[in-house]
């Protein structure tokens, strides 16, 4: 029953501290991280605000993704993270239990009776932490008698061998996904004096190979991205381990001169090792990260282009850095849109029908079809992630936000079914045709097409960049590419009254093709429109 408080209110605390904190740790990552040594910082505080070294690696993914940092810029941050993972245990070391209970209290008061949301997250964030000492008191006094108990004392001798105890704790740390859980258990044996400050340093060394299993699982049809930044976390820690487990004597002897108390110097050890770490490995960081891309190399089959490359179910449990994720894969769907619209065009205005430009194994069709498969399996995808990011804990602000989010996936969708449903049909119109559009109405629409282009160009830099003032410009661009097409046609229709013949022929495709354009233009316009509203990027 311990166990179980001290789980439950870590848990609570964690995820009271992300909903409070989370966005704004969102912005310092992304702002703060062009220095290694900065971003060793920067991880270190973010992952102290947010009591997870796991959401600040998820964030680091979105950020890989879009641009924001290089990869190697990211091993400040990972680095930065495992040192800002040991400030739970020094803070489960001062042992504050005889107050656990007026804390929970207090937080329970603040959480239930405030009608100020911010401190309504500040007393979650105190009942979990209360919850947490208590459910600590509690274990304590339940294992107090186990001191006298022969089976368990010769079971906890076998962890005297550092080896052994370098592996349970891997394993238990794997097995409940918190290496500040994991270090409370550990401070509460040394606290009873059920093992050896040695073994607890060694449990605790062992966690830090343990806690990379959650980088791995969030991998699963996860980016090359997330598979690099968790090879990397797992370079970091087995090799801290290995480079640590032969002299963990000689080691805990060194702690011992930092306090007197066995828990207060496993919390110690933990923070040493990482600090050590951090300041062994910060100098290597490029040839690393060149060591990693060699490892780790992108894909480039074909058939594998029906994957999410930013979102998984497994990045839901944190709601803040999720959201990220999702922008970075409506981004990406944007990038295939963009190619769609730059392919499709070019059979209207040249006789002679290229390769695709991005998989040359492909005619120009077979690459509209293979795109416009990909949109669609891309929006179910995301519309589900949004789905079930909803459920979870976020604020009515950040509701709006995200339920933006899938009305800007669906107008994609959309503008991917006019190319595919509307104008391929076209270009069958156009190959039976003897003749061309004049040179007049062929200007025209290579005219209109690049306004197009540059119009998603900006969409895919809103995203990008995570700048809703560059969704203001497809607004007011928008209102005069509406005034060019009006222009156009009138040009168009005072062709025909010239009697033309090349208009004449041509003029049902020409006016169709128009018309499909002028969709996709209003499409566009709706997605800048709903992110200039929602601003789902703050």
């Amino acid at each position: 029953g311990g166990l179980a408080l001290f789980l439950f209110g870590m848990g609570e605390m964690s995820d009271a501290l992300k909903k409070s904190a989370g966005n704004r740790m969102r912005i310092i990552l992304s702002r703060l991280t062009g220095n290694r040594f900065i971003g060793l910082f920067v991880g270190f505080f973010v992952t102290v605000v947010m009591q997870s070294s796991s959401a600040t690696t998820v964030m680091l993914v979105g950020f890989v993704h879009s641009g924001l940092m290089t990869f190697a810029q990211s091993f400040g941050i990972i680095l930065g993270s495992n040192i800002g993972s040991t400030v739970t245990a020094q803070l489960i070391a001062f042992n504050i239990t005889d107050y656990a209970l007026p804390v929970v209290a207090l937080g329970f008061a603040i959480s239930m009776f405030s009608r100020r949301e911010r401190l309504r997250g500040i007393g979650k964030i105190l009942l979990g932490f209360g919850l947490l000492f208590y459910g600590m008191a509690l274990m304590s006094d339940a294992m107090s008698p186990l001191r006298t108990y022969p089976e368990f004392i010769n079971l906890l001798k076998t962890l005297d061998n550092p080896y052994t105890a370098i592996l349970a704790g891997f394993i238990f740390t794997a097995l409940i996904q918190s290496s500040g859980a994991f270090s409370g258990i550990v401070i509460i044996l040394a606290q009873q004096q059920l093992i050896s400050p040695e073994a607890g340093i060694a449990l605790i060394i062992g966690s830090n190979i343990g806690t990379t299993s959650t980088a791995w699982l969030a991998t699963a049809n996860a980016s090359r991205e997330a598979i690099r930044v968790a090879v990397a976390h797992t370079i970091f820690n087995v090799s801290g381990v290995l480079i640590f487990m032969f002299w963990i004597p000689q080691f805990s002897e060194i702690v011992k001169l930092t306090s007197a108390d066995p828990a207060r110097q496993i919390a110690n050890a933990h923070t040493f090792f990482n600090l050590a770490m951090a300041l062994l490995y910060l100098p290597f960081t490029n040839i690393l990260s060149r060591l990693i891309l060699r490892m780790v190399k992108n894909k480039t089959k074909r058939n594998e282009h029906l994957v999410t490359k930013f979102i998984n179910k497994h990045s839901l449990h944190t709601p803040e850095p999720a959201i990220d994720l999702a922008i970075a894969e409506i981004g990406r769907t944007l990038k295939i849109l963009s190619r769609m619209l730059e392919a499709v065009i070019i059979p209207f205005i040249q006789k002679n029908i290229p390769k695709d430009k991005y998989h040359p194994e492909l005619d120009l069709i077979q690459g509209l079809d293979m795109r416009e498969e990909e949109i669609d399996f891309l929006e179910t995808e995301i519309t589900d992630f949004i789905i079930e990011l909803s459920r979870k804990s976020l604020d009515e602000k950040r509701m709006i936000e995200i339920f933006g989010l899938l009305s800007v996936i669906n107008d994609i969708e959309s503008t991917a079914d006019i190319i595919h449903k509307d104008m391929i049909p076209m270009i069958a119109q156009k190959q039976a045709m003897n003749t061309d559009f004049s040179d007049e109405g062929k200007a025209e629409i290579i005219s209109y097409h690049e306004k197009m282009m540059k119009q998603l160009s900006r969409l895919r830099d809103t995203f990008e960049f995570k700048d809703s003032v560059k969704a203001v410009n497809v607004l007011v661009k928008s209102e005069g590419y509406d005034n060019l097409e009006h222009v156009y046609m009138h040009r168009h229709f005072t062709r025909i009254h010239h009697e033309q013949s090349q208009t004449i022929y041509t003029h049902r495709l020409h006016s169709d093709l128009f018309d499909a354009l002028k969709r996709i233009s209003m499409y566009l316009e709706n997605i800048a429109k709903t992110v200039a509203q929602t601003s789902p990027f703050k």
